[in-house]
């Protein structure tokens, strides 16, 4: 037929190679496979591939499909079909009836890989949760990773504010059981304090009872460490009992008379010994009623009130000596007895 042109009768058809095997020149033929996709050494196959996942960009139009075969070497390094976006709806005859036993993140998947090339990027987890596009999936990430970052903050707030109040309910806890302690404290001392001065009072009541005072009506006119010219030594050296003439002197405890006579400025003076060596001076009397190595109790007389000595009206000089010889003040000594002049 070469050479020569197409009579008007004869009816010329659009070569279409089919399945069954129609020829082709050189070293490529076409085959019947299985699933209506075949191998081809030429890229026409890639190309074919790449237009369905674009959409659908390539169409057979009216004609029938051709099955193209591929060298093993070239088919082995393709992609997996599935996992092309847009081309999962091409083939979701494969799927069976295993669709039953899908997980969402499976159906998630099958989304994505039959979804067009614009959700490139975008993982089954962005699939679940609507995402369409990459752009759209990277926003919801930017949102959940700033969800997570405000959560985080806010957590760690409020645990620093946990913390701060309750070092605050510490501190506070702390000063209000100080507070109680030092109250509790000084109330256990005034109590402490309290029995303390009864005992003691018990104790002088007691005490006085083995006591007394030298006079029994007087009036206190000098007492311990007074300064004067009238006193030799410069100063008061005892407590005066200001009493007329004749009033009666006690023995203020029990003990021994070491002394009974006259003293030069004193007058007439009696000295008793206690039994802790303490001496108790009376002097100016104006008699004496007991002897030297006499024994005397408390409340005994003694001797009279005089103006004898170095006077200047009728009294009752008492002068405390330790038993070192040692002056002291009467006045503190009769109170630690128990009296009160």
């Amino acid at each position: 037929m070469y050479g020569t042109a197409p009579s008007d009768t004869e009816v010329w058809e659009e070569w279409n190679p089919t399945e069954e095997s129609v020829a082709v020149r050189g070293r490529h033929r076409v085959a019947k496979q299985r699933g209506g996709l075949a191998r081809s050494s030429t890229v026409l196959g890639v190309g074919v591939i790449a237009a369905v996942g674009a959409g659908g960009m390539a169409s057979a139009q009216t004609k029938p499909p051709v099955s193209i075969s591929l060298p093993d070497s070239v088919a082995d390094n393709l992609p997996d079909v599935k996992s092309l976006p847009g081309v999962g709806t091409l083939i979701a005859d494969l799927a069976g009836d295993d669709e039953r036993d899908d997980t969402p993140a499976d159906r998630a998947d099958r989304a994505v890989a039959a979804a067009p090339l614009t959700m490139a990027g975008v993982f089954g987890a962005d699939a679940e949760k609507g995402a369409t596009g990459a752009g759209e999936a990277l926003r919801a990430r930017i949102l959940q990773q700033a969800e997570h970052q405000q959560a985080d903050a806010e957590a760690e707030a409020r645990a620093v504010a946990q913390k701060a109040a309750a070092e605050s309910a510490a501190r506070e806890a702390k000063a209000a059981s100080s507070a109680a302690e030092q109250k509790a404290a000084a109330e256990k001392k005034a109590a402490e304090e309290a029995a303390a001065k009864k005992a003691e009072e018990a104790r002088l009541a007691e005490l006085a009872k083995s006591f007394s005072l030298p006079v029994g009506s007087y009036t206190i006119t000098s007492t311990f460490g007074e300064a004067g010219s009238m006193w030799s030594s410069g100063h008061h050296t005892g407590l005066d009992f200001a009493a007329p003439t004749g009033t009666p002197l006690k023995a203020i405890h029990g003990g021994t008379v070491k002394s009974a006579g006259w003293s030069g400025s004193y007058g007439y003076r009696t000295v008793i010994e206690l039994s802790d060596g303490t001496e108790l001076w009376y002097c100016h009397q104006s008699s004496i009623a007991v002897s030297a190595g006499q024994q005397v109790s408390t409340g005994d007389t003694i001797g009279r009130v005089g103006a004898t000595g170095n006077v200047t009206g009728p009294h009752l000089h008492l002068e405390v000596h330790t038993p070192g010889g040692t002056g002291i003040d009467p006045m503190g000594w009769l109170r630690s007895k128990g009296l009160n002049p």
